[in-house]
């Protein structure tokens, strides 16, 4: 939640109409509370005077609680748009440094190509042979949009874009380049790159193959502006409230999805540390936030460069609402909202504050059932409070609703939105992967040594050597193999050192076919996720792409195989969707729910996931959320199907559709409502019907019980009671201190009612009271779920229930018919009750009782 003391409540009530509502009906209460105090002073004075100071602790919590709660409630608003343009903002720079750390391997790799080293070197000069080899690396690597080889003077060699043709650079990266050991990253203009504004480039020193001396440089020109309009358009706020950015470390914008509306070159403000307050751009006030890159694998990105999103006031808290509580069942919307307390501690109170206007009204009626005289009009008092009360807790009630539909909302498009990050970065891993395998395919070196029947021990070492170096650059294998055309494994690495020793072994013979039945060297095949020797026996993708004869690309001679190190890729995707917030588990699984990776330690790889059949079958690319039980809690659950990236899963023939879950709890379970009961059993007067015996009545797990008036003192919280664990009878939940000025403090034991109906233990919250019962000399307390009237009913309306005798244990010995006879409120015999419960005196000491 927002720092309260940051915020400044009247900038952002004016957007908020549903706080303005709620502070508007609190105002209301607050007079009400007023007008009623000051006429209960007025007309009955002293028979007031029990509850008038209850009545004043109210008006007092009111005025402290409207103050409280309206901030609360803004900061609660403000707080849930911040993280969720926090949220894109930081998955903006994430993505792209992850796409990016991908590139400086492509550069290591690449420019030790042995065939492009050589033509660098000066040692052959067929550069079609060379630009051909060079779009085929493009045509795997799509990411790119230009690649050039450049000796040490500068002069191009080759380039494969040739709408753009250029003969040489004077840019400085080609003397940084040729002096570093490593790459180089580079992102501005650059004559490399005419017809750019800026350009991303990759570039590292190339060496003679035989004497190593430094020879050239090999540029990768990543196609920046494609891939960030991708970013924009895949996670971009639907409804277009909001601007993404890309910044600079000048705060400078690099890339914009709306460059209409915020133009790459403009300076922005930024908020790196959350604060709630109002930002000015363009003579218009916004709110940010601006997320910089923690780095990945050891790589932090290009230096400076920060995610940021905007989104103008006016239209942050304009979303769209889900309606997502009135699409639930009753019980399972309450149970929801019964967890206020966790979503916003004075809304909590302020609920709480309810139940004692309810509890003073009950209390009062029950000190004048029977009573005539000067009780009147405190009875008529007691009338005008619970009327009042009762349209105005209705009114503050629908606030309630509409502020926590507001939380559910954004928690639901936050979950959807994770679920959709997280299936994006997984096809953009995998994809390339799929570029891996292929290109490493087409690696002379490989191909001569599958395509020659003699392989000396020179031979397989140098393999070795050769596959080494990529998984040293490619740190997201187990390990890299090849087989020849039988499927015998004859070199492979062991990068993780698992000591699994494969060279030797057999690749399956199903996966054999596929590779022989690839056509080209565009075409891939992987396994399924499944357990393989391979992988420890546990499971894993594992691709594969054909080694070609290099003087007939038709012949195929072997394959190589890379293990995609699942566990912790996989892990780190999740983790790096859901950050460290503990109330948040997330899965990937396949169609049938098999679960492939999870961060819930309960649900590991293999299990499946209990979940919606209709989401398993979402199309590709759908999203969805909603409100679930999930492990005995409240959770909001967002799911996606993967969509694939650029042609991998798109339109390269492969198809491995993953769904993304996640899951947010809000708290547990409730099997009871705690609140509306009272709507539901709304009591019909016959207001010609003579006087009536006066019952006191309350519920007990939603069912209506009474006793008679006479026997009841009052009511007190559940939250007074004291436990006790004494080896007694286990409904016997405790004691309880009663206050009186003519007895001081004593104490009375409380006992479950629900628990004496039905056997089992109530659950308490916020709405449980104890109602103190008197026979004679003789007090107990009664545990109940809510309290509920003080009516009359005519002896017509009240029926003996068959078995009533005394000596059947019987607690409830008639049934009262009101409405009616449509509703049925079961009366509890105090006799009966007092002698189920003749051995539970308290005992009379010194440390049970004490002055008040």
């Amino acid at each position: 939640m927002t720092n309260h003391t940051d915020l400044q409540i009247d900038t952002f009530l004016p957007y908020m109409r549903d706080v303005s509502r709620c502070e508007q009906s609190l105002r209301e209460l607050n007079t009400m509370w007023r007008m009623i105090e000051a006429s209960a002073k007025m007309n009955c004075p002293v028979e007031a005077k029990a509850i008038l100071p209850t009545m004043a602790a109210t008006r007092a919590g009111f005025n402290r609680l409207e103050e409280e709660l309206v901030t609360s409630l803004v900061s609660e608003k403000v707080g849930s748009v911040l993280d969720e343009i926090g949220t894109k903002a930081q998955y903006v720079i994430d993505i792209v440094v992850r796409n990016l750390f991908e590139r400086t391997a492509d550069v290591g790799f690449l420019a030790t190509d042995k065939e492009l080293c050589t033509f660098v070197a000066g040692l052959h000069e067929n550069d079609d042979m060379i630009r051909a080899r060079l779009r085929a690396y493009r045509n795997k690597y799509t990411v790119y949009d230009e690649i050039i080889l450049l000796d040490t003077a500068g002069n191009v060699l080759v380039q494969i874009d040739e709408s753009t043709p250029i003969e040489g650079t004077t840019d400085s990266l080609l003397a940084e380049t040729l002096a570093s050991d490593t790459y180089v990253e580079t992102f501005r203009a650059t004559d490399l790159r005419p017809g750019k504004k800026e350009a991303l480039i990759y570039s590292r020193r190339m060496h003679h193959p035989d004497t190593n001396a430094v020879v050239g440089v090999l540029c990768l020109c990543f196609n920046f502006e494609h891939e960030m309009a991708g970013i924009f358009q895949s996670h971009r706020d639907p409804a277009l409230r909001s601007n993404m950015l890309l910044l600079d470390g000048r705060n400078r914008v690099i890339a914009s999805a709306d460059p209409l509306w915020i133009p790459p070159g403009a300076a922005v403000p930024v908020n790196r540390a959350a604060s709630p307050q109002l930002m000015v751009y363009g003579g218009r006030e916004y709110l940010v936030r601006t997320f910089s890159s923690a780095g990945y694998q050891g790589y932090p990105g290009p230096t400076g460069w920060q995610g940021q999103v905007m989104i103008p006031v006016e239209l942050g808290f304009s979303g769209k609402i889900s309606n997502a509580l009135t699409k639930l069942d009753e019980r399972t919307a309450e149970g929801l909202l019964s967890h206020a307390q966790s979503f916003c501690p004075p809304l909590f109170e302020i609920m709480q504050a309810a139940e004692t206007i309810r509890r003073v009204v009950w209390n009062g009626q029950v000190m004048t059932a029977g009573q005539n005289g000067e009780l009147l009009k405190l009875k008529t008092i007691l009338e005008q409070i619970s009327e009042t009360g009762a349209r105005s807790n209705e009114l503050f009630a629908q606030s309630i609703r509409d502020l926590y539909e507001t939380v559910l909302s954004a928690n639901l498009s936050d979950a959807e939105f994770v679920s959709h990050l997280m299936v994006d970065l997984l096809d953009r891993n995998l994809y390339e992967r799929s570029d891996d395998c292929r290109w490493w395919a087409l690696t002379p070196e490989l191909q001569s040594a599958l395509a020659d029947p003699h392989k000396s021990p020179e031979t397989l070492a140098r393999l070795n050597e050769i596959l080494g170096y990529i998984n040293s650059l490619y740190t997201v294998y187990t390990r890299i193999f090849i087989y020849d055309d039988d499927g015998v494994i004859i070199a492979s690495t062991d990068f993780k050192e698992d000591g699994l020793d494969v060279v030797g072994s057999m690749i399956d013979e199903e996966t054999l076919m596929r590779v022989r039945g690839l056509s080209n060297d565009q075409q891939y095949t992987v396994t399924p996720f499944e357990p393989t020797t391979l992988y420890g026996n546990r499971p894993t993708y594992v691709y594969h792409a054909a080694i070609r004869h290099p003087d007939n690309e038709m012949r195929i001679v072997g394959g190589i195989g890379i293990v995609f190190d699942s566990e912790p890729e996989f892990a780190a995707m999740l983790k790096g969707a859901i950050g460290d917030k503990s109330d948040v588990s997330a899965l990937f699984v396949d169609r049938t729910g098999r679960i492939i990776s999870s961060t819930d330690a309960t649900r590991p790889v293999g299990d499946v996931l209990e979940i919606d059949p209709a989401l398993l079958a979402m199309k590709n690319g759908e999203s969805a959320s909603r409100i679930v039980i999930h492990d005995g809690h409240y959770a909001t659950l967002g799911a996606t199907v993967s969509h694939g990236y650029r042609e991998f899963k798109t339109s390269d023939g492969y198809v491995e559709d993953v769904i993304a879950v996640v899951y947010k709890q809000f708290g547990e379970e409730r099997q009871q409502s705690a609140n509306s009961k009272a709507v539901n059993t709304t009591l019909e007067v016959d207001l010609g019907a003579p006087p009536g015996r006066e019952f006191a009545t309350f519920f007990v797990d939603g069912s209506l019980f009474a006793l008679e008036a006479e026997y009841v003192s009052e009511a007190l919280p559940a939250s007074e009671v004291s436990p006790m664990s004494m080896g007694s009878r286990p409904e016997r939940i405790g004691i309880m201190a009663l206050r009186h000025e003519d007895e001081g403090k004593r104490f009375v034991w409380v006992f479950d009612l629900g628990h004496l109906m039905r056997g089992y233990k109530s659950e308490i919250n916020s709405a449980s009271q104890v109602v103190i019962v008197k026979r004679g000399n003789k007090s107990i307390g009664l545990l109940v779920s809510e309290l509920h009237g003080v009516p009359e009913f005519q002896a017509s309306q009240i029926t003996p229930t068959p078995l009533a005798a005394p000596d059947t244990g019987m607690l409830v010995t008639h049934v009262i018919q009101a409405n009616r006879g449509e509703l049925l409120i079961q009366a509890v015999n105090i006799d009966h009750l007092f002698a189920v419960l003749n051995n539970e005196e308290i005992p009379i000491d010194a440390s049970m009782k004490m002055a008040a």
